[in-house]
């Protein structure tokens, strides 16, 4: 598998991520296999537990069915309690890219970024819209992505908070000024009415579900969330 990351980072452009979450779970590998051909980079795979956030979706079990039907890259998002217990199998389920929230451990998160990566995968670091940067300044140097979500976590197709671009916009700034290398991904509420502010607030890779997997056209909302 090519590496995405590395393509974001030497040439720049920016990889649109439709959210498996919003797709139809019954048809599922006609869904995946549509946004393929519809032109997406990668996918995001949205983990939920019941307890970090009130919702329940899926587990490894379903990231390695998923990873056996294409190809994509496969960005597993954890909303879970103590992540640090399951990383391994996401990883091992065929995840390229793992991010977990820094609200869901109150210690641990550079040694946990330190393990996802000795496994071979990227590993990121995500934050609610009410959490600041400098929560996660810290950690910066020692991850491959930083996760600003805009929305609260938990359910699909809510409603976009653009305040929290202010974060992506904060976290452009820092590493130009420190010489890292991290990656830019906005999750939340994302349609091609905002993505354009998505895009220039510093996002290198864009999360869209109900926008593309409800869309009649799923090249042309991928194109438009591409801009």
């Amino acid at each position: 598998m090519s590496s995405l990351f590395r393509r974001l980072i030497d040439g720049g452009g920016v990889a649109v991520a439709p959210s498996v979450l919003a797709a139809d779970f019954a048809r599922l590998e006609k869904e995946i296999r549509a946004v393929d051909a519809a032109g997406a980079d990668c996918l995001h795979l949205d983990v939920m537990d019941g307890n970090f956030v009130p919702n329940i979706t899926f587990g490894p079990f379903v990231v390695e069915a998923i990873a056996r039907l294409t190809k994509l890259p496969l960005i597993t998002h954890l909303m879970i309690l103590n992540p640090g217990d399951y990383a391994e199998r996401f990883v091992e389920a065929g995840s390229y890219a793992v991010s977990f929230h820094r609200e869901a451990m109150e210690s641990g998160h550079a040694d946990l970024l330190k393990k996802i990566r000795a496994l071979g995968c990227k590993a990121g670091v995500a934050i609610n819209p009410d959490t600041p940067l400098s929560a996660v300044i810290d950690l910066l140097p020692g991850l491959d992505f930083l996760l600003v979500m805009t929305v609260f976590p938990g359910f699909g197709g809510q409603s976009f908070i653009p305040e929290a671009l202010g974060k992506a916009e904060e976290a452009a700034r820092v590493r130009k000024e420190k010489g890292l290398d991290f990656l830019i991904e906005v999750d939340g509420g994302v349609k091609p009415e905002n993505a354009r502010l998505v895009r220039e607030a510093g996002a290198q890779i864009v999360v869209a579900g109900t926008a593309i997997f409800r869309s009649p056209d799923y090249a042309a909302a991928v194109a438009a969330i591409r801009g």
